[in-house]
């Protein structure tokens, strides 16, 4: 790593969360082809296909509180 390179990361580190997590988002949409509203288009889909098979029981939705108590659970492991 060059040291300009590294000057910028000890910058962007320390940046807030909420302006690292930014900051990632613009990083990783210079390297990806795909535009944000294609992203977006396509999140959408997937979200919309995902509902359905909810609604046609295709799938099984677990609750919540189910899953933190699992994740719970092996995490004390």
């Amino acid at each position: 790593m060059n040291a300009t390179l590294e000057k910028i990361a000890r910058d962007a580190l320390q940046l807030e969360p909420a302006q690292r997590a930014e900051l990632a988002e613009l990083m990783v949409e210079s390297l990806d082809s795909a535009s944000l509203a294609e992203i977006q288009r396509l999140w959408i889909g997937q979200a919309h296909r995902r509902l359905a098979e909810i609604q046609s029981g295709k799938v099984k939705t677990i609750p919540g509180e189910e899953v933190l108590s699992e994740a719970r659970r092996i995490i004390q492991r």
